[in-house]
């Protein structure tokens, strides 16, 4: 049944009944507007009725009117996401990790939860890697440090390349949020404006987890982040970007950075649709935001510090801008009001106060909280109670934290074996062996989970 069809009928009504007052023209429209919202919504939830994984239950009325844009091109469906730190890359590879999950793809998965980070990847990180595209991997994004060499061992030669910027100066204000407990350079200052004002006092440059302090993409890009700036070594790292990615999208820029995304991946709207994940909270009282006090002067000394960085930036913000000119930037517009009025709908149906997220301590499913690194509160969502199981499974992907989902795509990549039922003992005593053994045996499972959750916390940790 198409939507708005009996709206559209008894807005034939009202203009054919020409001798109505103004008071009931006014009851009648807003009738229409009711019947309307009503077939929306029913539309929407009578997609929870439908099998099958491919298709989320969360879909426009009509598909046609989303992807009529896209012409006759075809999904990719092997792509990789270089997951820059603090870049609002969380949300990216929750996009990344929804695509492949709905459709079935196969991940390239790292053996915890980053590819050996802040070691330059190497092919063997890859879980289940057999050899040089013995397996057909599809989607790769979690945190690495770039080695193209390498990627290409494991992904396929027509493969997606995309990464994501964001201003140096507020990529640093978060990297000192979140990564001053681990990087000596944050540790030793009194704030990010004491360390602002004289980086060379704090930094060392063969310390470990230094490079969270300085020119941090150009680390993650595998280039050389303490290398003496130059115009000839900024350009030189700006072309190795460019030979290797197919698109830079800028955080700043996000819902137009996903438009630009979704055209050039040809995937539908939903797919690119997102709630921010792994943000921080705002709040003048916490000591994150109080250790911030950037003056002009002191954001310039970190442009200057980050001079790598902000070279990289100022390159691709200015291909960024060309690509949306290309794009045509009424079309952008269109496009954009599209991505945001799709989400602001799917929030109302799927979040719970009114969509904003929440302190992660306040979430009371505690299998969704995300985990929590530095001086920041980081925020969640909450879903709204009473959501039929396929339209609650849909909205749990768009708000599911990256660590719990990358746990969740692990286990149904890699099932663990069955193990076979134990046989019963016609031996009282044996059986009460059994049980010994048995209680040993969940008190030694209960040791190695809590030793491998704090192994994994430490892990955790340095790499969001």
């Amino acid at each position: 049944m198409a939507v708005g069809w009996g709206a559209g009928r008894m807005l034939r009504l009202i203009f054919r009944v020409t001798r109505v007052g103004p008071l009931w023209k006014t009851v009648l429209v807003s009738l229409t507007a009711a019947a309307f919202a009503v077939q929306l919504l029913g539309v929407i939830f009578s997609k929870s009725t439908h099998p099958g994984r491919p298709q989320s239950p969360l879909s426009l009325p009509s598909a046609d009117s989303q992807d009529l844009s896209l012409g006759s091109c075809q999904p990719h469906t092997h792509v990789m996401f270089l997951k820059t730190h603090k870049t609002a890359s969380s949300t990216v590879l929750n996009i990344l990790y929804r695509f492949g999950d709905e459709r079935g793809l196969r991940f390239a998965l790292p053996l915890g939860y980053q590819f050996g980070y802040p070691l330059p990847f190497n092919a063997h990180r890859v879980k289940g890697y057999q050899g040089p595209h013995v397996v057909e991997y599809n989607i790769m994004g979690n945190h690495m440090r770039f080695n193209r060499l390498e990627v290409l061992k494991v992904m396929p030669a027509d493969t997606f390349y995309f990464s994501i910027l964001r201003d140096p100066v507020a990529l640093a204000e978060s990297s000192y949020a979140y990564y001053k407990a681990v990087a000596p350079a944050f540790r030793r200052a009194k704030g990010l404006a004491d360390f602002a004002s004289n980086p060379q006092q704090y930094y060392e440059p063969k310390l470990y987890n230094n490079h969270y302090a300085r020119n941090l993409l150009w680390f993650d890009f595998g280039l050389d982040h303490n290398a003496n700036f130059s115009q000839y070594l900024a350009w030189r790292g700006e072309v190795t970007v460019r030979k290797a990615f197919n698109l830079i999208l800028l955080s700043e820029y996000f819902d137009e950075s996903m438009v630009l995304l979704r055209h050039a991946l040809c995937w539908p709207l939903d797919s690119v649709v997102s709630f921010s994940l792994n943000a921080r909270k705002q709040d003048g009282n916490n000591a994150a935001s109080k250790g911030s006090g950037l003056t002009e002067e002191l954001r310039q000394k970190l442009r200057e510090w980050n001079a790598l960085d902000w070279y990289l930036y100022v390159a691709f913000n200015r291909t960024f801008w060309q690509q949306v000119n290309s794009f045509g930037k009424e079309r952008m517009e269109m496009e954009v009001a599209k991505l945001r009025t799709r989400r602001d709908l799917l929030a109302r149906i799927c979040l719970r106060d009114g969509g904003q997220p929440v302190e992660g301590n306040r979430i009371r499913d505690k299998t969704i909280r995300p985990f929590q690194s530095g001086l920041g509160k980081i925020l969640g969502y909450e879903l709204q109670p009473g959501l039929d199981n396929a339209t609650y499974q849909a909205c749990l992907r768009m708000i599911r934290p990256e660590i719990q989902y990358k746990d969740l795509l692990d286990a149904h990549q890699f099932p663990r074996p069955v193990q076979p039922a134990v046989q019963k003992s016609g031996s009282p005593e044996m059986d009460s062996q059994k049980r010994g053994n048995n209680k040993m045996g969940t008190i030694t499972q209960r040791n190695s989970r809590s030793n491998q959750n704090t192994s994994l916390a430490h892990e955790k940790g340095p790499v969001r």
